[in-house]
């Protein structure tokens, strides 16, 4: 028999100020994790009522104030030069340089800075890092525009989904990852029964963090993809150096210089954050990927530098973690709410012009139709009817660019321009062209309102590649089940990071939760109302689940927070 003695853990800084200021939001949101309920520290409507009257105008004030000028991180290490050639989505050019780092001297600092921040203890971390993230919160409106114009997100999903959605993300790695170190006691005396007098041993555990930390951010949802890796790393002691896509940076630069004097402040070396700002096409995120002292990966974007990565990472032996490409499917069996479904289906394709990882893209319908409570619905019956909703609800210009946005990239913007096309070329049926919106205030901007493909299961060809954008494909196949068979095969093959299925019938139902078991990926049932299968909620849905090829990790379990630190021992005999 072996017994085990717990100690109460003495934190050398468990008198630092900010453990006292945060605790109870510390507290309340280890509850919320540990329930998976509500919870939200930011709140997510730019109401003046929440954040003030002046607060909407004073952070398009900082927003434009950072416009054309070089942008101020003169204490971090530089190389003498300066990058960036951001052009808004909606037109204008943001005309904002960044310092280049000196690599080299920035692993240098990064290091230097690591042992204090190590041995402040988890408590300390993870309450200087709620202090960050309160000070990011009173500039979402800051960030609200720095994400519109670099994304083409419209602006108030850009505040929510770049501010206090991505802050509440953050929040719940750094809680997450709190979690998980208190399981570690700090000491133990251990005793084993002998003969004589038991063997008695005390045991220190020591958490000890990986190394340099990298976070390679994305285009399309520059704060929201890198803020948990940004606070998983933070939280488990390791520095962060955080590189923006190049077309997407002033979010993640603004991110950065709020962090570093939070931290500062705190009494820590800023070095633990630093921004990796390059020029369009400088490869740097290979270059330092591959530095021996980055042991941590986090990364989203396309899955040929993401394959990359993880392969390279592991035969060098560090933590990545990626998010890439996948196919997001819908099955169609039944419905008691067709307006409910059609309405729930032509926001969640036109949310952000169809430019989410989580937007759904494959819609399985039996070819023989659907019952609903407006009666049988044959196949190309309920086509036209879904793009008949989605004429609707994009109709009205004005109001369409406030869902739409504005599409990001060439490739996104050729594909919906040639849809008839791609119809043609995959043997489908064009069901719904992808319109051309005119913004109202940025004459430049290239809006799309989401398009319709019809084809056969047969047509595999084209439905099981990502098709970026403002796209989705309608599909017939033979039956439900068919349906189910091919959303299992095509999501455990290709990757998915959202499932979804409608049907009145309990066993379909079923059927369905084992095929996304199966498949690995997360699945929502039944979606009329206010909630979309592109959306999830921190401390409640995981983001991925790391168990199909578009994503190795989940937004945040355990795994995607434990792999970042190592428990070290030393014993001695009593």
């Amino acid at each position: 028999m072996v017994t085990i003695g717990r100690v109460t853990t003495t934190d050398l800084h468990q008198d630092h100020p900010l453990v006292g200021k945060h605790a109870q939001a510390l507290q309340e949101a280890r509850e919320a994790l540990a329930a998976r309920s509500y919870y939200s520290r930011y709140p997510e409507s730019p109401s003046p009522r929440v954040y003030g009257e002046h607060a909407a105008a004073e952070g398009k004030a900082a927003y434009d104030a950072r416009l054309g000028r070089p942008f101020d991180l003169a204490d971090q290490p530089g190389d003498g030069t300066r990058v960036g050639a951001e052009v808004s989505p909606y037109g204008p050019e943001l005309g904002v340089t960044y310092p280049h780092l000196d690599v080299d001297a920035a692993m240098t600092a990064a290091q230097q800075a690591l042992p204090a921040w190590r041995d402040a203890g988890a408590l300390v971390r993870a309450a200087a890092l709620v202090e960050g993230l309160d000070r990011l919160g009173v500039r979402s409106f800051e960030l609200a525009n720095a994400v519109q114009h670099t994304s083409g997100q419209p602006f108030v999903m850009a505040f929510q989904a770049g501010g206090p959605q991505a802050q509440d993300r953050g929040l719940e790695a750094v809680v997450t990852a709190l979690v998980e170190q208190e399981r570690i006691p700090s000491s133990v005396v251990w005793e084993k029964p002998a003969k004589r007098e038991p063997l008695r041993m005390r045991k220190d555990y020591r958490i000890v963090p990986r190394g340099v930390a990298l976070v390679v951010g994305c285009n399309t949802f520059p704060t929201w993809n890198a803020y948990p890796g940004i606070f998983a790393s933070l939280a488990t002691g390791n520095p962060v150096v955080v590189k923006p896509h190049p077309h997407a940076t002033l979010p993640l630069a603004i991110t950065v210089k709020v962090l570093r004097e939070a931290l500062a402040e705190a009494g820590f070396d800023p070095a633990l954050v630093q921004l990796a700002a390059e020029a369009d096409g400088e490869g740097l995120a290979k270059v330092l990927a591959e530095r021996p002292e980055v042991r941590i990966i986090d990364y989203t974007g396309g899955p040929t530098f993401g394959n990359w990565l993880e392969q390279a990472g592991a035969a060098a032996g560090k933590q990545v973690y990626t998010e890439k490409a996948g196919v997001n499917t819908i099955v169609i069996d039944s419905t008691d709410d067709l307006l409910g479904l059609l309405g729930n289906l032509a926001f969640s394709f036109s949310l952000y012009s169809g430019q989410m990882c989580t937007a759904p893209q494959n819609v399985y319908v039996p070819r023989d139709g659907l019952d609903t409570d407006q009666g049988h619905l044959g196949f190309e019956e309920f086509g036209s009817s879904l793009a008949e909703a989605i004429r609707k609800f994009t109709a009205d210009d004005a109001k369409a660019v406030e869902v739409l946005g504005a599409t990001v990239n060439p490739g996104v913007r050729q594909r919906a321009a040639s849809l008839a096309q791609l119809a043609q070329d995959a043997g489908g049926r064009l069901v719904l062209d992808s319109r051309k919106v005119e913004h109202p205030s940025f004459p430049d901007a290239v809006v799309r309102t989401p398009g319709l493909v019809a084809l056969d299961v047969t047509d595999s060809a084209t439905y099981t590649k990502e098709c970026f954008g403002p796209v989705a494909f309608l599909i017939a196949t033979d039956s439900t089940d068919q349906s189910l068979q091919r959303l299992r095969d095509t999501i455990t093959e290709h990757g998915a990071m959202t499932a979804s299925v409608y049907s009145t019938s309990y066993p379909v139902l079923e059927d369905a939760r084992d095929a996304a078991a199966d498949a690995g990926v997360a699945l929502s049932e039944n979606l009329t109302g206010g909630v979309f299968v592109n959306q999830t909620a921190a401390f409640s849905d995981y983001h991925g689940t790391g168990a199909n090829p578009a994503a190795n990790a989940a937004y945040a379990d355990a795994a995607f927070v434990a792999g970042r630190f190592r428990v070290i021992t030393s014993r001695r005999h009593v």
